[in-house]
């Protein structure tokens, strides 16, 4: 598996030289998750932030009727996990699991908080992330808040447009908050 899209990713943010570089990816594991693995479940504690280099993933949580409300996507290039777990070393709230054959890059949160001594540089590209991450998730609220079901799908299209072709309309409607009958009768006006 090539580690060239997370160095992208990186690189695209800080400045790391020849020995950092080594010495943050000697903690990279890189894994192939096949097609509808779950990487983590509701109520396990994140012990890894992933990255999505090939494939997709999806973090989702599960009503009491067994309907999931997904949270976000993960496609090629983007990080997923479950931050609230992740920071706060308790069990979280979210499912992620694997929409499609997938390859991603996880490094654990012993080995970041290692990482952020000896390469003080990641702590502005993690905190980039995470500012990202407070702003996506606070769209998203607001958007769930004020937007019609429409403008919600027409929010999807934007930030996703690679995923548009190629996932299930019962995921979409997962996403915008919309059984999938409503999805196809609204596509279909």
């Amino acid at each position: 598996m090539d580690q060239k899209l997370l160095a992208e990713s990186i690189l695209n943010q800080i400045d790391l030289n020849a020995q950092e570089k080594e010495l943050f990816f000697s903690f990279v594991k890189l894994k192939k998750v096949k097609k509808k693995q779950v990487l983590l479940l509701e109520g396990d504690v994140s012990r890894y932030a992933l990255f999505v280099v090939s494939g997709c993933l999806r973090s989702y949580c599960v009503d009491e009727n067994g309907s999931p409300y997904i949270q976000q996507f993960a496609p090629e290039g983007w990080w997923i996990g479950d931050m609230y777990s992740l920071i706060t070393g308790k069990p979280g709230h979210l499912v992620v699991d694997a929409i499609f054959d997938s390859e991603i890059a996880m490094i654990a949160k012993v080995d970041l908080n290692r990482l952020y001594k000896e390469i003080p540089q990641l702590n502005i590209y993690f905190r980039i992330l995470a500012e990202n991450a407070l702003v996506y998730y606070q769209s998203r609220a607001m958007e769930n808040l004020r937007l019609t079901a429409r403008e919600r799908y027409e929010r999807f299209c934007t930030r996703y447009p690679s995923l548009i072709a190629c996932l299930p309309q019962k995921q979409v409607a997962a996403y915008i908050g919309v059984t999938p009958e409503f999805l196809s009768k609204m596509l279909n006006q």
